[in-house]
């Protein structure tokens, strides 16, 4: 009898612990199935919210954007590859605040990655884009943009002292378009805005280039910023004289960090203007046909530029936010922090026929 007994609780035991066994695996399987339920629900909602999480290759940010938000396309870029410049205009906003430029070959690739994301048009600047190797290093930068990407437009932008006729057998054919920054056809007035060196003469080295540009075949521009300094002047006998195919007329711009605020290397604020003096000044220049006007409010945000480490600056704030540069996070990717507004560029003519194997201009 005690032998019967003794066997029953064994048997009981072990059945206990089978049964424990079973309602311990079962609880733990029904506890996984509420957890991948859960992560399903969550995943089902991530998917119809129409958005998704791209994480690029820098790790300090994640972009995250809808699938219904357009590629922005760079059409017609703007590169500062140098801030260093030989005159020290008061008002300038794009100021020599490092001496860094990019290796010609690193420059190189930014410029190809650009081609690939669309670019059409590229404009040198500065800074001054001659000062640098003495225009040798923009002059490879012009070829290699012509020659190797085909690019339909490459441009410059100088205030044109530091050119010579020697660049331009070397480079000329190559380069659709030059623009010289001329302010005022005073040479005094140009001193006090600060467009001078030595004894050099700006407005006598204005008429040099342009003579040189139409010897070598290259589409000649004029941009003004219009200030406190030249609003009453009156240049319309001077621009039809030189001729050129744009005159680009901006409204003097302040931007913060560049040539305002405690951290600018300029303080422009003595050279600002208001909107009806700039109106004023372009009725007095209605009559010149090649005359595109730039105020503040279509300049600010309606231009892609790059700067000397190939980041696009955000100018929406009233300063200049840098991207990631293109060359660690590519073009799509940077691009976003650009702040761009295409359809400004539009409105102010930023597309027109851009390359001189399309101008019917007389050499």
């Amino acid at each position: 009898m005690f032998f019967i007994m003794n066997h029953a609780v064994t048997m009981l035991a072990v059945l206990g612990q089978a049964f424990l066994h079973f309602f311990v695996e079962k609880f733990h399987l029904l506890l996984q199935n509420v957890v991948h339920l859960s992560c399903w629900f969550k995943w089902t909602q991530f998917c119809l919210s129409g958005t998704s999480r791209k994480v690029v290759t820098n790790p300090d940010r994640i972009i995250e954007k809808n699938k219904d938000v357009e590629r922005i396309v760079p059409l017609s870029v703007n590169y500062h590859f140098t801030r260093q410049c030989n005159y020290k205009c008061g008002f300038c906003f794009h100021t020599a605040k490092t001496s860094f430029v990019l290796p010609l070959q690193v420059a190189k690739q930014g410029l190809s990655l650009l081609k690939e994301a669309g670019m059409q048009k590229i404009n040198f600047s500065g800074g001054e884009p001659f000062l640098h190797e003495r225009g040798e290093f923009l002059g490879q930068l012009v070829k290699y943009c012509k020659e190797e990407l085909k690019l339909p437009s490459v441009s410059i932008v100088s205030n044109g002292s530091l050119i010579t006729e020697r660049w331009f057998k070397r480079y000329g054919e190559y380069l659709d378009i030059l623009a010289v920054s001329c302010d005022s056809f005073y040479e005094d007035t140009n001193r006090l805005i600060g467009r001078g060196q030595g004894k050099k003469n700006h407005i006598q080295k204005l008429h040099q280039v342009r003579q040189c540009c139409q010897d070598y075949r290259v589409a000649f521009k004029i941009n003004s910023v219009i200030n406190s300094y030249n609003i009453e002047e009156d240049m319309t006998e001077h621009i039809q004289a030189l001729n050129p195919i744009r005159w680009k007329v901006f409204q003097c711009l302040l931007i913060d960090g560049e040539n305002a605020g405690e951290d600018a290397v300029r303080h422009a604020e003595t050279f600002v203007i208001s909107d009806e003096d700039f109106q004023r000044f372009l009725h007095r220049h209605k009559g010149i046909q090649c005359l595109v006007p730039e105020s503040n409010l279509k300049m600010q945000n309606s231009y892609l530029i790059l700067d000397e480490y190939m980041r696009f600056l955000d100018c929406t704030k009233g300063r200049k936010d840098p991207s990631k540069s293109i060359l660690d996070v590519g073009v799509e990717n940077a691009i976003k922090f650009s702040g761009f507004d295409e359809k400004m560029f539009l409105r102010r003519g930023g597309k027109y026929v851009w390359s001189k194997a399309d101008m019917r201009l007389e050499w």
